[in-house]
């Protein structure tokens, strides 16, 4: 009997050790995939506009591009706070979007041409470069 509990228990440790380092090897994995999950970041940047309108033209434009989780812009300060994935919507992209609006951002200018169509509130005051 005490061989046959000596084998039974050099069993039980060995597979106690195996599952022990699965544990510890699969453990920082399910971390790293965690960490990859969350992926969406916050971004705020000016874009020019002065009404309701354009509040919500820029907003649509922001939403236009896959990635864009949340878009609100504030009137007074001229400022969107967005919520995205800069993997499929890098910062740059979503200001080519809301500059084919008619909006001018940081990085994009609208085009005259798009910017002449606006209604005559929401035509803001332009820096000529």
């Amino acid at each position: 009997m005490l061989v046959c509990d000596g084998i039974y228990n050099f069993i039980k440790k060995r597979k106690m050790k195996k599952i022990i380092l699965l544990l510890l090897i699969l453990l920082p994995i399910g971390i790293i995939a965690q960490e990859k999950l969350n992926k969406n970041t916050k971004l705020s940047f000016e874009v020019s506009g002065n009404c309701v309108m354009c509040k919500k033209r820029i907003e649509k434009a922001a939403f236009s591009v896959k990635g864009v989780k949340l878009a609100s812009w504030d009137i007074p300060s001229n400022i969107i706070s967005l919520i995205h994935d800069p993997n499929k919507a890098p910062d740059k992209t979503i200001q080519k979007a809301i500059a084919a609006a008619g909006h001018d951002t940081p990085l994009v200018k609208a085009e005259d041409a798009v910017y002449d169509k606006l209604p005559m509130c929401c035509l803001y005051k332009r820096d000529k470069l």
